[in-house]
């Protein structure tokens, strides 16, 4: 029997109540059951649960409440002491319940998740990053080198509470860290990585959302206009000229637009279609151009289909993203709080007008193709499992 074939491994899977961290690896759970082997997730319930549908270990919890507005700094101290930190503090006692009860071979651990990170580290199990956004390893911080210390030191307050001496970043494992992103969109990582393993977006299957669907025009082409879940005020003026956008650009007898509005900002009106949320997985096929925010899976699921976008970045990872995208040649990039309507037309004029965003998404969607997605991610961790198994002997 050959040593390195692929032994049946128990992969726990920690993520946060977000579901553009939870998606990519929905993929690669499914994928890991189809070759036979056994998965579970831990993280805040309901929202995990209702995220995944699998066995779930309920870990900490979740209540979203990020004032709106929030930029630059304000908006990362937030991010680190207002939820990482307190996200982190309260997992921990699940995670490690998770890990008696399941017994995993391997951790796969988001790189916002810090505590399946110190559970690991404090048990001496192996685990894996899942970098469901690029834009860490980009090291956004570089220049900020006070911002930086101060984000270092928050991760040794969490060391220190619970008892996982070291200085390494929990963002990044030791062992690997898979990136759902190419080097062609996302550049080579700028932060010094372990074993880090590019492997395209994982797209998975997502439960139905109702849409109107007798509503499309048989022959048209679509501009999808999304923001996430962000439903803030902000967001609320970008749609409405967004929807100004769409109701002049969509006078093309071959464009119809397509908003989701989850916050009910907009009444519907003419051609344009407003629903509180749409299956994007199954309407960007159609697309001419999408309009976001740079949500790393709405760039992505974009991109590997041709498909070229209008990016107005918010806060977060979403800067760096639409940095990207611009700098491959496959969208224009806006300002999120000052465009008008016709800035948005005349983005939107460009990348359906001028071939070269549509060759750029294109190259960027071959890159994905070549990188392997869920598959290669399963590989290795079999690989890892493998190797902690010959390790432990």
């Amino acid at each position: 029997m050959d040593e390195r074939a692929p032994r049946m491994s128990r992969l726990l899977f920690v993520v946060p109540p977000l579901a553009g961290h939870v998606n990519p690896l929905i993929g690669v759970a499914a994928a890991a059951m189809e070759r036979g082997h056994e998965v579970a997730w831990v993280g805040p319930c309901p929202v995990v649960r209702d995220l995944v549908g699998e066995r779930v270990y309920p870990a900490g919890s979740y209540l979203e409440r990020r004032p709106a507005g929030l930029r630059a700094f304000a908006a990362l101290r937030f991010l680190w002491a207002d939820f990482l930190v307190p996200l982190a503090d309260a997992m921990v006692p699940g995670v490690l319940a998770a890990v008696e009860d399941f017994g995993p071979d391997l951790l796969v651990v988001d790189q916002q998740t810090f505590a399946g990170a110190l559970v690991a580290e404090r048990l001496g199990l192996p685990w894996v990053t899942s970098a469901s956004t690029s834009a860490e390893l980009a090291d956004p911080l570089g220049g900020l080198p006070k911002i930086g210390d101060w984000v270092r030191e928050q991760q040794r307050g969490l060391r220190a509470r619970h008892g996982v001496p070291g200085e390494d970043d929990l963002r990044f494992s030791p062992y690997s860290t898979v990136v759902f992103s190419t080097v062609e969109l996302a550049g080579e990582p700028v932060v010094a990585v372990k074993d880090p393993r590019y492997v395209g977006p994982s797209l998975a299957h997502r439960r139905p959302v109702e849409f109107p669907w007798a509503r499309l025009r048989p022959d048209a082409r679509l501009v999808l206009v999304t923001l996430g879940t962000t439903n803030s005020e902000a967001g609320g003026r970008f749609l409405a000229e967004a929807a100004l956008a769409l109701a002049e650009l969509t006078e093309q007898p071959d464009l119809q637009g397509v908003i989701a509005d989850p916050g009910g900002f907009l009444t519907a009106s003419g051609d344009v279609i407003v629903v509180p949320a749409a299956p994007m997985l199954d309407l960007i096929p159609r697309a001419a151009a999408v309009v976001c925010h740079g949500g790393h899976n709405t760039v992505c699921e974009t991109l590997a289909n041709g498909v070229p976008l209008v990016i107005a970045p918010i806060r977060d990872d979403q800067p760096v993203l639409a940095d990207q995208v611009v700098t491959a040649g496959a969208g224009v990039r806006l300002r999120f709080d000052h465009a008008r309507a016709d800035d948005i037309a005349a983005a939107l004029r460009a990348v359906i007008s001028d071939p070269g965003y549509v060759e750029a998404a294109c190259r960027v969607r071959t890159s994905f193709d070549r990188a392997g997605g869920a598959q290669a991610v399963v590989s290795r961790l079999e690989d890892l499992a493998h190797s902690s198994r010959t390790a432990r002997r």
